[in-house]
């Protein structure tokens, strides 16, 4: 097919906006799967995808479709990732796109991923069409939706196809609104072959599966072809396109989306975004935009069992061939034992990788309290990277320390805006400026530091809006911050898995917080056992936890006083030399207690 005929797009969209059904919709209206392969969500291939409704892994699909004018068009559709985590996933599909369809709920408007997303088109100067989904519920507002496009977004309205996924109302208007705004692919003509490695999967038969988009040049079976990030060469043993599962076929030519199987073992050697070029004729200069992937936050994963480490380095190691954005590196803890220090690139992506943990290798595990990465400057002048409280030097040795911060854009209805605005500057952050989009919201721009939306940011943004709020953020750099570290002592003996970073105006509540907790889930000890929160030498919060008593008293049966007396102090003695020689041994139900409360 000529190169002219084919469109290559994307949908994107906030969540929860029917991406995936519309997705659905185009398959079946393209007759790209059968009757009987139809069913609900069929791009989101995992479980955990199917119940939570979000896209974590990116599918891309190949549709034929005849359009009004009686020409035959191929469209590659490349699904996106939705969630904030995934951005530099997002990015790269785009950029291997020349359009992209921008969904809207006619119910909820303009929300605050559906900015970030179209921005994040704009950039790789994606042509982009509006589509106003849902249109068949009672609560839509197709009006409000077109002036919100001209007003917020500065999309022309008259461009926007009203559409219902869910009931199939407008999918031929969107397919001819493909064929007709959609630029065809350019092929640069200079005879070098490009392709850009948008995503990567492993299968365990077959090695690495690169999913590409050809943007010059032809890829062949048996072609010797160079990775130009990695430098590594290999020879293309298969290849093919999606129509959704994968169709093996005789060529890759400019435009073409589809996958290549080369002898590459792990998807840690093939980089999200890189170039893939000829190896006797590589190109002059790879394609722009890549850069690598880095976590940014860290948690150490302990199996609950000590007896399960082996199991579960087997679990991360497979997991890690399947996701090369997850690190790890063992670490132990006197307290939990051998683990796992793990890297994410956001909380849901941690959240992900936990519950695939426990579902398809059956691991209970516990995770300690989630860190980020701290730029740390010593006195001495060498600077280092702290993600783990264990690694920070000394107080006295350190000149500065600078945390991560990041942008978010809070979109909530303006009734909230003081409660909003309020729980920003408990997390010491900072509201740069705000932004009336319409009658009912607000647009709230700030900039807090990570390790403060990373918990229970937008669980509390939700349950003050009611619903009704969204947030996205992106990273903004570092800033010097008044950091400190927390050692939380039980029997004057500091245990390192309760240890963490805190800014020194939270130290003290936080300190307060974990000492009542360690109070009620450790036992009794037949001696007066102190708990202590400390900065540096400095006692912050204090609980203690009554010794178990035991009634030496109950032998005698009236008799002088002195006889209960002396029973008593020699009572006393032997518990002051128990308190001075005695260790509390912390079982490991109390820290698996404390850790799911943080």
């Amino acid at each position: 097919m000529p190169i002219e005929n084919t469109r290559n797009f994307s949908i994107i969209a906030h969540i929860d906006h029917g991406k995936t059904t519309l997705s659905d919709r185009l398959l079946e209206f393209t007759k790209t799967i059968t009757v009987r392969e139809q069913q609900d969500q069929l791009l989101d291939a995992m479980d955990l995808e199917r119940e939570r409704g979000i896209t974590i892994k990116a599918h891309p699909v190949c549709m034929n479709y005849k359009g009004r004018d009686g020409k035959d068009y191929k469209l590659n559709l490349l699904d996106t990732p939705g969630h904030v985590d995934f951005s530099y996933e997002v990015s790269r599909s785009l950029a291997a796109c020349e359009g992209a369809l921008l969904l809207i709920d006619a119910s909820q408007g303009v929300e605050a991923q559906t900015v970030a997303n179209l921005n994040l088109a704009l950039q790789q100067n994606l042509h982009v069409i509006p589509v106003i989904n849902k249109v068949d519920l009672p609560s839509a507002d197709i009006e409000k939706c077109k002036r919100q496009l001209e007003d917020i977004l500065q999309l022309p309205a008259d461009e926007a196809v009203p559409a219902s996924a869910k009931m199939g109302i407008g999918i031929e208007d969107i397919l001819e609104a493909i064929v007709a705004f959609c630029p065809p692919p350019k092929d640069p003509g200079d005879g070098y072959l490009r392709a850009s490695v948008f995503d990567s999967i492993f299968d365990p038969y077959r090695g690495v599966v690169s999913y590409v988009r050809v943007i010059s040049g032809t890829i062949i079976r048996g072609q010797k072809v160079r990775l130009m990030a990695s430098g590594n060469d290999s020879e293309i043993k298969d290849l093919g396109t999606f129509r959704p599962k994968m169709v093996p076929c005789e060529k890759l030519e400019a435009g073409d989306v589809g996958y290549i199987i080369a002898n590459v073992k792990t998807t840690a050697d093939v980089k999200i975004g890189d170039t893939l070029t000829e190896s006797r004729k590589p190109a002059p200069e790879p394609l722009p935009g890549f850069k690598e992937i880095h976590p940014l936050v860290f948690s150490g994963i302990y199996p609950v069992s000590t007896d399960d480490f082996e199991a579960l380095k087997l679990a991360v190691g497979k997991l890690q061939i399947n996701d090369a954005a997850f690190t790890f590196m063992a670490e132990s803890s006197a307290a939990l034992g051998f683990g796992f220090r793990c890297g994410f690139l956001g909380l849901l992506h941690m959240e992900i990788v936990q519950e695939r943990l426990r579902r398809e290798f059956n691991m209970d595990v516990i995770s300690t309290y989630p860190s980020v990465i701290y730029d740390v400057r010593k006195t001495d002048g060498t600077e280092l990277q702290v993600d783990n409280p264990t690694f920070l030097p000394p107080a006295n040795e350190i000149e500065e320390i600078r945390e991560p911060i990041v942008k978010v854009d809070i979109m909530i209805p303006n009734e909230n805006i003081g409660d909003v605005m309020q729980m920003v500057m408990d997390k010491r952050g900072v509201v740069n400026n705000t932004e009336t989009l319409d009658d009912r919201r607000v647009l709230l721009h700030t900039v807090l530091p990570l390790n403060e939306i990373l918990v229970d940011f937008n669980d509390k943004l939700k349950s003050i809006t009611r619903g009704y709020g969204s947030m996205d953020y992106e990273h903004a750099g570092t800033q010097p911050a008044e950091l400190v570290k927390m050692d939380i002592l039980i029997a004057s003996e500091p245990v390192d898995a309760f240890s963490c970073i805190v800014h020194r105006s939270k130290a003290e509540s936080r300190g307060r917080q974990l000492c009542a907790k360690l109070k009620e889930v450790i036992p009794q000890q037949l001696f007066v056992v102190a708990i202590q929160a400390a900065i540096g030498g400095k006692i912050i919060a204090r609980e203690s936890i009554s010794a178990l008593r035991k009634d030496v008293t109950a032998k005698c049966y009236g008799g002088d006083i002195s006889r209960k007396r002396k029973l008593l102090e020699k009572q006393k003695e032997g518990k002051k030399r128990m308190k001075s020689i005695g260790r509390v041994n912390i079982p490991q139900e109390a820290f698996i207690e404390v850790l799911k409360n943080n």
